[in-house]
């Protein structure tokens, strides 16, 4: 299929390779339409069903006054602005676009890597970029097969490119059963009964053992190819 994707980009018109711009260039198109300082109060930037890259961008900014702004991109200019309907405070929600160095581009194939180290099949892919509980910049990336289910989700860290969970994927098992954090030690006597001297013996303590190290091999491999898609987004919208 990207075989076939990458002949036809080959021969696109103007108005297509405008249909599909990567995040970076939505943000630039932002910072166009209201200042370039927009770009420093983004909330998150999401684009769903992309092939690989989403048709429409939508970005959601901090405005004046605590309020938030929603700002939807489509061939290659901005097709809506107005007040958006999430609730809550936006303070500490914003992304330091400085730590960003990864565009969507990059992150769909990191994610398409993992996807093939685990066996699954997708479609297209939809995006999420927003800071997680440490306020550090991350890629959500959902992997979706033909009819349109997710078969699979990727969490890569923006700044280093590290691939620090998986969702559906690995025969299955939850981010849960391969996430990336480091192990109790041994010596740590955990309060969970189904452990014992911090190794997990519990429904999911085979799964874990099966496919860390397949999990692990495919999350080193992601962190090379890091070094090769890696864009800073500052060096972009300074250019």
């Amino acid at each position: 299929m990207w075989k076939t994707l990458a002949a036809l980009v080959l021969f696109a018109t103007p108005a297509l390779a405008q249909e599909r711009l990567s995040a970076y260039d939505a943000l630039r198109i932002v910072g166009v339409h209201i200042n370039r300082d927009a770009v420093n109060h983004v909330i998150s930037v999401t684009g769903t069903h992309g092939d690989p890259q989403p048709a429409t961008w939508r970005i959601l900014v901090a405005d004046r006054g605590g309020s938030v702004r929603e700002i939807q991109i489509k061939n290659g200019q901005v097709a809506s602005d107005r007040p958006s309907s999430v609730v809550g405070s936006s303070e500490g929600a914003t992304i330091k676009t400085s730590r960003l160095n990864l565009d969507s581009s990059g992150a769909f194939q990191v994610a398409s890597h993992i996807a093939d180290k685990s066996g699954t099949r997708f479609d297209s892919a939809s995006y999420t970029l927003r800071n997680d509980q440490h306020g550090d910049p991350v890629w959500i990336v959902t992997l979706h097969a033909v009819n349109g289910q997710p078969v699979g989700t990727i969490h890569i860290g923006a700044n280093r490119g590290t691939v620090t969970r998986t969702e559906g994927m690995f025969a299955g098992a939850t981010m849960q059963d391969v996430q990336t954090e480091r192990e109790v030690p041994r010596d740590v006597r955990s309060e969970n009964p189904d452990e014992e001297n911090g190794e997990e013996h519990g429904p999911f303590h085979g799964v874990r053992q099966r496919l860390r190290p397949y999990f692990q091999r495919a999350q080193d491999e992601a962190n090379g190819m890091f070094d090769r898609v890696r864009r800073s987004f500052s060096d972009y919208i300074n250019r």
